[in-house]
C-alpha cells in the first residue's frame, strides 16, 4: 500500500472528485477526514469507507473561515494523532460574465476556491511542521485556471490563483520537506456546485474521446502524495485528457 499509515484531509470530499480520491487514499492504507460543508454529504462517504473496512471521519467544515479550519485540523489531530496529506479540493463556480457578476458572488467565489486553499494549508502545515517528517500537499485547480473563457470570470481568476500559490507555497515549504504541487481537472463528473452530470456536456475537444471520470483524478492525487512523485515539487500536474494540449 503506498499510503499505509497516513492520515490524509480531503475538502469537498462529499461528492465527486474529492470523494474519489478519498476512497482511493483509503484503499492505499490512509486514514482519511472526509471534509464538507455538506455534512448529509460527507457522513455519507465517510460511513462508506467505514463499511468496507477503512478508516474515516467525516467534518463539517467551512474552509473560508479560518476559525472552523483550525478546529478541523484540531479534530484531525484529535483523532488520528497527525496530519500527512492535504487535498485542498473544495471550490464554488459562478457561471456569470463581468458585467452579470456581483461582488458577493466574486467574493464567495474567491473564498472557498482560492482562500480555503491557504487556510487550510497554513493550519495544516503548520501541524506538519510541529511533527517534523514533512508532508505533501495537492491543490486542485481548473484548466479554467489556465486559460480565460467566457461566463465563469470569478472561477477563472481563483483557479488561476491556485497555480501559482502552488508554486509560492512549495517554495515556502520545501525546507521543511512538505512537498506542494496542484492537480488540474478538465470536465469531470458532476461540475462544481451541481450533484449530476448534464447527459449533453461537450466532450469533442478532449483528445482522448470522452469526459473525465473521478478515478482519473484519484488516481493522479495518489501519484503526486505517493513515493512514486518523490522528485516533484512546485509544479501542476494536468489530468485533461489532452484538451489543453490544442486549445492553447
Amino acid at each position: 500500500m503506498k499510503l499505509a499509515g497516513q492520515v490524509a484531509i480531503v475538502t469537498g470530499a462529499g461528492q465527486n472528485i474529492g470523494e474519489a480520491i478519498a476512497e482511493l487514499f483509503v484503499q492505499e492504507g490512509a486514514a482519511v477526514a472526509v471534509v464538507d460543508l455538506d455534512s448529509t454529504k460527507g457522513q455519507r462517504v465517510a460511513s462508506g469507507i467505514k463499511a468496507g473496512g477503512g478508516k474515516a471521519i467525516a467534518i463539517k467544515c467551512d474552509v473560508s473561515k479560518s476559525a472552523d479550519v483550525q478546529a478541523m485540523v484540531q479534530q484531525v489531530v484529535k483523532e488520528f494523532g497527525r496530519i500527512d496529506i492535504l487535498v485542498n479540493n473544495a471550490a464554488r463556480t459562478c457561471n456569470k460574465n463581468i458585467f452579470d457578476t456581483t461582488e458577493e458572488e466574486w467574493d464567495g467565489v474567491q473564498a472557498v476556491s482560492l482562500k480555503s486553499q491557504f487556510l487550510c494549508s497554513k493550519y495544516v502545515a503548520q501541524q506538519m511542521v510541529k511533527q517534523g517528517q514533512g508532508g505533501k500537499i495537492v491543490n486542485v485547480s481548473s484548466t479554467s485556471g489556465h486559460s480565460g473563457r467566457a461566463g465563469a470570470i470569478a472561477y477563472c481568476a481563483a483557479k488561476a490563483g491556485v497555480l501559482n500559490f502552488t508554486r509560492a507555497l512549495a517554495t515556502e515549504l520545501a525546507p521543511y520537506k512538505i512537498r506542494v504541487n496542484s492537480l488540474t481537472p478538465t470536465k469531470t463528473g458532476s461540475p462544481v456546485g451541481m450533484d449530476v452530470e448534464p447527459p449533453d456536456r461537450p466532450h469533442k475537444e478532449i483528445l482522448v474521446g470522452r469526459l473525465g471520470r473521478p478515478i482519473d483524478q484519484a488516481n493522479a492525487a495518489l501519484f503526486l502524495v505517493s513515493d512514486d512523485s518523490d522528485f516533484i515539487d512546485g509544479t501542476d500536474l494536468r489530468v485533461d485528457g489532452g484538451g489543453m494540449a490544442h486549445w492553447q
